[in-house]
């Protein structure tokens, strides 16, 4: 079989099967001499030791196990490692790449900048690190000194839990501002959900390895879903058990994409509709008795209403209707499901990277419950966090105090979203909406709200009102580029950093990256930075950090883990740490200096997979059950009064259904139909092109298909039945418009496409980076106008109406 650009990305992610490929397969060894002869450089390793370091990728929240080949200090070669339990010898294409998001000086700030020519311009001066750190210590300074502290807002693209994350949200409120944001994360949309239904918002995962029937509710398995390397790992799993006939996999997704291709069965559904299918799913369980009985009686509450509201509004012939799925495609997923040993129906669109609609995903976990495959074997997994050592609490002064206790500006927390923790999508309204921003001072870590939030316009927008801006980003993004000034992260391959618990993993697991080459550029750990910050302000702002430098905090949080006793710091690979264990392992250590030095040297601290007991208190629920009927949200529209005398709460909640079916999982409806635009635009994820805050290393451009870009045209993949209602053919340009603006991109005709449908790709359409990233198709999140979910009030990604016309 010849290694075609197809093949190239199927190897690349196939790691898991014991198939190992260079970054660069020979069918791409001329095309890449070719294109290398026109970069600005040229790397050529220098003669010298041959050496392999052991890491963890810090690209996306998947922590995989990586191995750095060097020749002398130049590093030359990234694979996965074969001795880590989250990805048994693969990495995607992102990981592969990395020496390129190391070395290339075009996609990276070298050192300090500070701003000298108009926002978005790029144009910057260096400046040495003790002005940069001055400027902004000073800035923050005055914010406390003229008691406007609640003026700093930070906005955070970090993994929730990490210690980076801790010292952003400390420096923030040490310094007296309640401000601290996250970006929008399928996270979230988990937490809340299972906060409201569980009352537990631990970390969740789910067991595909150990799964026999796998209900996927559009989630991109082959397309980068979670940790791309354990995912491929769980993947070849499920394929071997099919091959046996012992597992099931079946996609639901409106696209025919890798993962529905590759599927047992592809069941095309209408974007939006994933609540009123898994509910007629529901319908038929509960209709024909296949819901364990047993569990629901003595582990759920509020089951009798759930029962009546599906089975009177959600029978499969109006779901047909709805979703367009077919009532016999809707008995036999039900069917599947519940007379499986260990199913599990998973939620998250694309790479599971962006927030979902929340009653999208209570709806999907309803069956779940139905099932009672909770924290059992191929089901949903809760357990507690990873007993990491908690950090002393601040002592904030007086200014510090009232500065905290000032009203958020997004309003999470509020009435109007009592649920949410960070609305960023909220920043940006409040600041566009005001004569002059609240926001003096915005700090930026790990993120690229200019280019990866819905309407990508209006955030630039609100960017360009704020006074000063500070952006703590290794890479020349576009939000770095509207800063004022750039104090720059390392690479993930230049510090010491880590990675608690890689996302979706259903196993205590805690990674290290550590330093594999020395800093190639003048730049610095942003926790060192953040420290040198808080301790250049005044005196009271650095009592709150009294560390000498990063790596002692991560010690510190670290020694958690060697007091809880138990775990390995050494896999060997014998037994997958996803296999069931009843009683703990280890430790393999000695003391806590021999964990910490072995976790240097590996990234590595785990226990294997030993859930709690379904009847052991996971429910925190006030009926210590799980809740179909939703006691918290209940008590949220009662207890709390409307905005207006006579308003109605459900509606400030952004609910439209009444009676008791508001407070149980539902569909919402399409409310977004707009006969002036009649098509609906969904954006997809691809496992080749990076969507989210990195960018993706050029090398991978080179694994895209002409009918996705070509030279800088991205195509939108349209079904040729709709195409033709608009005359338009294959390759053609076309425009397409939202409320939002317009875009020009190419059509691409594909039968895999769902009539009505506007297919576009996350992670084309750069303003930023080097030459061969920028100004590379267009970008879907501009399409996107502002939206709230219901409830959650988090932003609305994956349906956007639009209209076409030949461009």
């Amino acid at each position: 079989m010849g290694v075609t650009r197809r093949n190239f990305v199927k190897f690349a992610i196939g790691g898991v099967a014991g198939l190992h490929l260079t970054p660069l397969p020979y069918k791409l060894m001329d095309d890449i001499a070719i294109w290398t002869q026109n970069w600005p450089w040229v790397p050529v390793p220098p003669e010298g030791e041959f050496l392999s370091v052991k890491s963890v990728c810090g690209l996306c929240p998947g922590g995989c196990g990586i191995q750095v080949r060097k020749v002398d200090e130049r590093a030359v070669k990234i694979e996965g490692r074969t001795d880590y339990p989250v990805n048994p010898g693969g990495i995607c294409p992102s990981g592969m790449g990395g020496l390129q998001l190391l070395y290339d000086r075009d996609l990276r700030h070298t050192g300090p900048m500070k701003r000298v020519g108009p926002r978005g311009s790029g144009d910057f001066m260096e400046i040495t690190w003790d002005e940069a750190i001055k400027t902004v210590a000073e800035r923050i300074a005055s914010l406390r000194k003229n008691a406007k502290t609640e003026a700093l807002v930070s906005v955070d693209g970090n993994s929730k839990g990490s210690t980076l994350s801790l010292m952003i949200e400390r420096l923030t409120k040490a310094a007296g501002s309640p401000n601290y944001v996250r970006m929008p994360s399928l996270e979230d949309t988990y937490e809340m959900g299972n906060l409201l239904m569980m009352g537990n918002n631990g970390p969740m995962a789910y067991d595909l390895e150990n799964s026999d029937y796998v209900l996927s509710f559009g989630s991109g398995l082959l397309e980068g879903w979670g940790g791309p390397g354990r995912i491929m790992n769980a993947w070849a799993v499920l394929r071997e058990k099919a091959s046996k006939g012992g597992a099931t996999v079946v996609q639901i997704e409106s696209r025919a994409s890798n993962t529905a291709s590759k599927s047992d069965k592809w069941i095309a559904a209408r974007p939006g509709t994933d609540a009123a299918l898994a509910l007629g799913i529901a319908h038929v369980i509960i209709r024909d008795n296949l819901y364990d009985q047993q569990f629901v009686s003595n582990y759920t509450s509020g089951f009798e209403k759930f029962k009546t509201m599906v089975l009177g509004q959600y029978s499969p012939e109006k779901i047909v209707d709805i979703t367009g799925v077919g009532k016999e495609a809707i008995k036999a997923m039900a069917d599947g499901f519940a007379r499986a040993k260990a199913p599990v129906a998973i939620y998250g669109k694309g790479k599971g990277t962006l927030n979902g609609s929340l009653f999208e995903f209570m709806s999907v976990q309803a069956l779940n419950a139905l099932k009672g495959n909770i924290n059992k074997p191929g089901g949903i997994i809760i357990s507690d966090p990873l007993p990491l050592a908690t950090l002393p609490a601040i002592s904030p002064d007086g200014v510090a105090e009232r500065g905290i206790l000032t009203p958020r500006f997004d309003q999470a927390g509020t009435n109007k979203y009592p649920f949410a923790v960070s609305l960023i999508n909220n920043l940006i309204d409040v600041i566009n909406h005001s004569d002059k921003s609240p926001v003096d001072t915005l700090l930026v870590f790990s993120a690229n709200p200019a280019f990866t939030l819905p309407d990508s316009g209006e955030v630039n927008r609100a960017l360009k009102k704020i006074p000063f801006i500070v952006s703590f980003s290794p890479f020349r993004d576009e939000t770095s580029f509207m800063a004022d000034l750039v104090l720059p992260d390392h690479s993930y391959l230049e510090k010491t950093d880590d990675i608690v618990r890689p996302n979706g993993l259903q196993y205590q697991l805690y990674g290290l990256t550590r330093p594999v080459v020395k800093p190639v550029y003048n730049t610095r750990s942003a926790g060192d930075t953040i420290i040198n910050i808080a301790k250049a302000v005044d005196t009271k702002t650095a009592s709150s950090f009294p560390w000498k430098d990063y790596e002692s905090v991560l010690k510190i949080r670290a020694k958690g883990l060697f007091d809880s006793g138990g775990g390995l710091v050494r896999y060997k690979g014998a037994e997958p740490a996803w296999k069931w264990k009843t009683a703990s392992d280890g430790p393999d250590y000695k003391s806590f200096g021999d964990m910490w030095k072995k976790i240097k040297t590996d990234g590595l601290w785990y226990r294997k997979l030993m859930p709690s007991a379904i009847d052991s208190g996971i429910f925190k629920t006030a009926s210590n059950r799980f809740e179909f009927f939703i006691s918290q949200l209940e008590l949220a529209v009662k207890d709390y009064p409307t905005a207006a005398p006579g308003g109605n709460r459900l509606k400030e909640l952004g609910i439209t259904v009444e009676g008791d079916a508001a407070f149980m999982p539902h569909y919402e409806g399409n409310h977004h139909h707009d006969e002036q635009l009649p098509l609906t635009m969904a954006p997809y994820e691809m496992v080749n092109l990076a969507s989210g805050w990195a960018p993706s290393p050029p090398f991978a451009y080179k694994t895209i298909f002409d009918d996705q870009l070509l030279g800088s045209d991205s195509f939108a993949i349209i079904n040729p039945g709709t195409a033709s209602e608009f005359r338009i053919k294959q390759g053609d340009y076309i425009i397409i418009q939202s409320k939002a603006c317009a875009v020009k991109a190419r059509a691409s005709l594909s039968h895999g496409a769902m009539p009505g449908v506007v297919y576009m790709p996350l992670g084309f359409g750069h303003t930023a980076y080097d030459e061969f990233i920028r100004e590379k198709g267009v970008n879907p999140n501009l399409l996107i106008p502002p939206g709230k979910d219901p409830l959650s009030g988090h932003p609305v990604w994956w349906t956007t109406p639009v209209k076409i016309m030949k461009g």
